[in-house]
């Protein structure tokens, strides 16, 4: 009935982490924000990614043979088609609202929403009532200028970005350049694959290389892009990094010395002394417990440098992260009312005095003026 197949495990793991992070996501944003475009967005993704084909590398050629296949492989067309449409009306929203820039900002207004959802419904219906060259083309094509466009905008507000924002646009600048490439080389190939004849949306044989690179896009992408919204959710999220990636190596570097004398010791030596290479490198272990701890240290510091556990750092992180929340309640010109109860309850938790909180604002406005005046 069921088989083992290492490409669907990796595509499931894929489609783990996006909807996992989604709840996560939903969880620490608030109706309209950034973090609950991007968890319906991951929900999306996860849904087009497993309806590819990738379930039916788990299924036996006698399941696949059988009558009731014929149906599930339809059910997924119209689901993977769905799935694609679905990003082609949400992708440009979410785009608006995280990198705030000029590139991105006509894809913010309510009128090009509708105007995007509008296509993504005709293109539903055109690609499961008309051939793959006219409806399942166009829409391919689409999703590439949307992923490449992605790719620019994004290094673009990086470029651009100044403070707290500046450290969202390279997470997203590195992850769309993973994930917008690989998923546009894959649908560049699918609509290459739909001219010569050889394309089927769902493909129950899904393990090429293109769809190796479509799941590992996802994959890597992911974290990266949950990494940028998170950190202007939760101030203390890099010390949470740096700890886990401290601790991850000291104890890979402990694991390490004693696979290696054990090793040594089943190779080289008589059984009998098993035991005393065991006490030995549990004496070595020990023995050189600081000089891995500062190893760990290092290299924690390599991968999360200017992360350090102190007040000032805190104040500076929590600081950050109500930028952050005042930068996107005046995305739309203004701060609401509910916006500001919101803020306040924010500003609170954090621990941020009322005057500081005012100069922030005052300085973010002052800065969104110069840049509309740029524009």
């Amino acid at each position: 009935m069921l088989q083992f197949s290492p490409v669907g495990i990796l595509a499931f793991i894929a489609v783990a982490l996006c909807w996992g992070l989604a709840v996560v996501l939903y969880r620490v944003g608030v109706p309209g924000s950034v973090a609950r475009k991007l968890g319906l967005l991951l929900v999306v993704e996860g849904v087009t990614l497993v309806s590819t084909g990738y379930i039916d590398l788990f299924l036996s050629s006698a399941v696949q043979a059988s009558d009731l296949h014929g149906g599930w492989l339809k059910a997924e067309e119209i689901i993977h088609t769905l799935g694609d449409c679905a990003m082609l009306a949400l992708y440009p929203s979410f785009l608006a609202a995280a990198l705030q820039t000029k590139l991105t900002r006509p894809f913010g207004s309510q009128r090009m929403g509708l105007i995007m959802a509008g296509t993504a419904l005709a293109l539903f219906f055109a690609v499961l009532t008309t051939p793959l060259e006219f409806g399942a083309s166009l829409l391919y094509l689409l999703l590439s200028l949307l992923f490449g466009f992605a790719l620019v905008a994004s290094i673009h507000a990086w470029h651009e970005a100044r403070g707290a924002a500046r450290n969202r646009a390279r997470s997203f600048a590195i992850a769309f350049g993973i994930r917008d490439v690989c998923w546009g080389l894959v649908y560049a190939w699918a609509i290459r694959e739909i001219w010569s004849g050889r394309y089927q949306v769902v493909d129950p044989t899904a393990e090429g290389m293109a769809y190796v690179i479509y799941a590992l896009g996802t994959l890597f992408a992911v974290p990266l892009i949950a990494y940028g919204i998170l950190r202007s959710q939760l101030f203390d999220i890099d010390l949470r990094i740096r700890w886990t990636i401290k601790q991850s190596t000291l104890a890979g570097a402990v694991i390490a010395i004693a696979y290696l004398l054990s090793e040594a010791a089943d190779r080289l030596l008589s059984a009998e002394l098993g035991d005393w290479i065991g006490l030995l490198a549990s004496t070595l272990v020990v023995f050189f417990l600081v000089p891995l701890q500062r190893f760990a240290e290092r290299v924690a510091s390599l991968a999360m440098p200017n992360t350090h556990n102190t007040p000032e750092y805190a104040a500076f992180r929590k600081l950050q992260v109500y930028e952050a929340a005042v930068a996107e309640a005046q995305q739309d010109g203004g701060i609401s009312r509910k916006e500001r109860v919101l803020l306040n309850h924010l500003r609170e938790s954090l621990g941020i005095t009322v005057v500081d909180a005012e100069t922030l604002e005052r300085e973010l406005l002052a800065g969104r003026a110069e840049g509309f005046e740029s524009v």
